[in-house]
């Protein structure tokens, strides 16, 4: 897999994907940045809701739930130094469905979390995960 970045200014860059999509990623003002995209540890957060929100909307379909709407809702807490690394990481899967069966997600959250996705197992981070099941 690769990827290349492009700068442009400040502190933008273009983000061009091996499979040919772009992404722009900026830094804030205190930093030099215009604040014109996502910073690139936002988008580290938003990549693991986006892998393991893959992994869980695809087996609860294999399982047969009939899911109206999925939302992955995170929370990161950083080091207050530098490298300034994710220390801990909270995922909250918000399901929506009818007659949901609560077993079904709980597995399918399991299954992302220990061994298909491939962001959380990458990241050096205490990950929780949880989630909440709303009627349709």
């Amino acid at each position: 897999m690769r990827a290349r970045l492009r700068f442009t200014e400040g502190l933008q860059f273009v983000g061009f994907s091996e499979t040919g999509h772009a992404v722009l990623m900026d830094g804030g003002p205190e930093a030099g940045g215009e604040d014109s995209a996502p910073r690139p540890m936002e988008m580290l957060l938003m990549s693991l809701g986006g892998c393991s929100g893959m992994d869980v909307a695809s087996i609860l379909r294999k399982k047969r739930q009939a899911l109206s709407s999925l939302e992955v809702n995170l929370r990161g807490e950083r080091a207050q130094e530098h490298p300034r690394r994710f220390l801990k990481i909270e995922v909250e899967f918000v399901v929506r469905g009818k007659d949901i069966n609560e077993e079904a997600v709980a597995r399918a959250v399991e299954l992302s979390m220990k061994r298909y996705c491939a962001v959380k197992a990458s990241l050096n981070a205490e990950v929780k995960a949880s989630y909440k099941i709303l009627p349709e």
